[in-house]
């Protein structure tokens, strides 16, 4: 999932939240910042073991659908996929 997780995953919030399902059918997880990566490790912790996870090192501070972010989530993902 490479969208903002405030909006799309962990937070009680979030319009869309991330599951064992979603962890379970993954075989990258990729996350924004290190924050996101101890939610995830602490939502779902023994599901992670066989999962790789990627920080992609982006703040978390851009709009949804933004242009420059979607270029940068394009460049970084491109490099590992």
């Amino acid at each position: 999932m490479a969208t903002k997780l405030d909006q799309q995953g962990l937070k009680t919030g979030a319009r869309i939240k991330v599951t064992e399902g979603h962890i379970g059918w993954a075989d990258i997880i990729f996350v924004m910042e290190k924050k996101h990566l101890r939610r995830i490790r602490d939502k779902f912790g023994d599901l992670l073991n066989e999962k790789k996870i990627v920080n992609l090192d982006i703040a978390d501070d851009y709009q949804f659908m933004d242009e420059e972010l979607i270029e940068i989530l394009q460049n970084r993902v491109s490099e590992i996929i």
